[in-house]
């Protein structure tokens, strides 16, 4: 895919197989629509009263209208003029994008992003356009027996002044980047178990180390796993006969300059298929547990965009990788174990698995002396009864961190909200026979799961991502959704402005 701007005066003259413009609810044309319907004699203007309402994510095609040049207009409703956000028009430019694919359109040119946001910058609509534009050309196709067809769409401009152009051109490139990452993620989540394994996150690590020159992959099997001690991540993994992995993968600014500041580190969950363990979970359902592993997607998706982008910062993906099965040789309730850092853990429910490989991570990371860590899972089902699909759980005890990472995900439209992580919750990890126990009962499920991670975390600064509601999506539209990619990159893009 090609982005691009372009800053020709005439709009009616553009050669293109898609031009859209935006119209309000209130009846108002945009510069853009009211300048192509004065070249086409009033035919915008004829059409929505005829039969469009121009409601946030509308969209109408007008095919070869007299006096343009364009092969179709595409009206695009972009709800009350006196509130325009930047999520109208991002809901405008997924409309375009789906129309696009759905009807085989090779090139597409958008006026929208020359429009004001109050919430958002030039950049910040640019970035998201690109992503937005990615996202919509993602086709999983790895698994059928024969090929979809391809995606046509191959090149999306920017319709922008002299002035504009230059200030959307770095969003633009950072947004292309941040929808490949987005969608690397996405297909790591929707591959079955039975392809993406631990191995195969190692291989994909490995991959992006060959395919951009600043990273560095590093996988340990489990000879190398024990001989570190990982006794909470092990144990979970001794369920299955597919070999754990543990994969970091780093990534080196080209720029000496850039290599003096403490690394940020990443960390995501990698079970490539929940079964629960011991404690089997229900079967309705159960084949979407290959989504488990999704916070690693997402990190080896942060990961790509970091490097193609050669981000002025280290950053380090920590993804510990397993299943979790049951069989003669899986975790038990009542089973201790130790983690890496020497506090012993007592297994109440195997299923409560993710904390245990993420505390071993979460003690590894200790080695790089980082600026701050941000671990993403899919950790507890509770996370999505508080915040369903909408917002990721975010846990901090650092207010800083948690206003940086809110924040990115506002500038980024990839949410998240901030739970509790009060010292009162730790009480109900406490355990008879061990320093604590893995689960804390029903009660604040996802905030207990959270004590438990930061008993783990006392020497960085430290937040925790909670994606079991925002990772993947259920019905029809089953598959993975690659968040929180534009969310982290986003920090990560402030960390580097700071």
């Amino acid at each position: 895919m090609e982005f691009s701007t372009t800053t020709a005066t005439a709009l009616h003259t553009i050669k293109t197989q898609a031009l859209a413009v935006g119209v309000f609810t209130d009846g108002m044309l945009s510069p853009a629509a009211d300048a192509l319907d004065q070249a086409s004699k009033g035919a915008l203007r004829a059409a929505i009263k005829a039969e469009f309402d121009a409601s946030s994510g509308s969209i109408l095609t007008l095919h070869a209208p007299a006096g343009i040049t364009a092969d179709r207009v595409i009206l695009l409703g972009l709800g009350s003029q006196e509130s325009l956000k930047a999520a109208s028009v991002s809901r405008a430019h997924q409309a375009l994008a789906a129309y696009c694919v759905r009807a085989g359109v090779g090139t597409a040119v958008s006026t929208l992003c020359a429009l004001d946001c109050a919430d958002a910058s030039l950049a910040d609509l640019a970035r998201a356009t690109a992503r937005l534009v990615s996202a919509a050309t993602y086709r999983y196709d790895h698994t059928f027996s024969k090929a979809k067809p391809a995606v046509k769409l191959r090149s999306f401009s920017l319709h922008l002044s002299r002035a504009q152009a230059a200030k959307a051109k770095p969003g633009l490139e950072q947004g292309a980047a941040i929808g490949a990452g987005v969608n690397l993620a996405r297909l790591l989540g929707d591959l079955p178990p039975n392809v993406c394994t631990p191995t195969y996150l190692g291989q994909t690590a490995k991959d992006l180390a060959k395919q951009f020159k600043t990273l560095k992959a590093e996988v340990l099997d489990q000879k190398k796993i024990e001989a570190l001690n990982m006794g909470s991540f092990l144990s979970v993994a001794r369920g299955s006969a597919e070999p754990p992995a543990f994969i970091v993968l780093r990534h080196t600014p080209s720029q000496a300059s850039a290599r003096k500041a403490a690394p940020i580190v990443l960390v995501g969950k990698g079970i490539t298929f929940d079964a629960g363990g011991i404690s089997l979970k229900p079967g309705p359902g159960m084949d979407e547990m290959k989504f488990d592993m999704c916070g690693a997607a997402s990190v080896l998706g942060t990961m790509r965009t970091v490097a193609e982008l050669d981000l002025p910062r280290e950053v380090i993906g920590i993804v510990p990788s397993c299943e979790n099965l049951p069989s003669g040789t899986a975790n038990k309730p009542g089973d201790i174990v130790t983690s890496l850092s020497g506090q012993t853990i007592e297994i109440l429910n195997t299923d409560a698995e993710g904390r245990l490989i993420l505390c071993d991570a979460l003690t590894y990371a200790e080695r790089f002396k980082p600026a701050a860590v941000i671990d993403v899972a899919t950790l507890t089902g509770a996370c999505v009864i508080a915040l369903g699909h909408v917002n990721s759980g975010l846990f901090t005890q650092d207010d800083a961190l948690a206003d940086e990472l809110l924040a990115a995900g506002r500038q980024a439209q990839d949410p998240a909200w901030r739970l509790p992580l009060e010292d009162a919750y730790q009480d109900l990890l406490k355990s008879n026979f061990a320093d604590m126990a893995n689960i804390g009962g029903r009660p604040a499920g996802s905030v207990t799961a959270a004590c438990f991670l930061s008993r783990f975390t006392s020497k960085y600064r430290w937040a925790h991502l909670d994606i079991a509601g925002t990772a993947w999506l259920e019905g029809k539209q089953k598959g993975a959704t690659g968040r929180p990619v534009p969310l982290l990159v986003q920090y990560l893009l402030g960390q580097c402005a700071a």
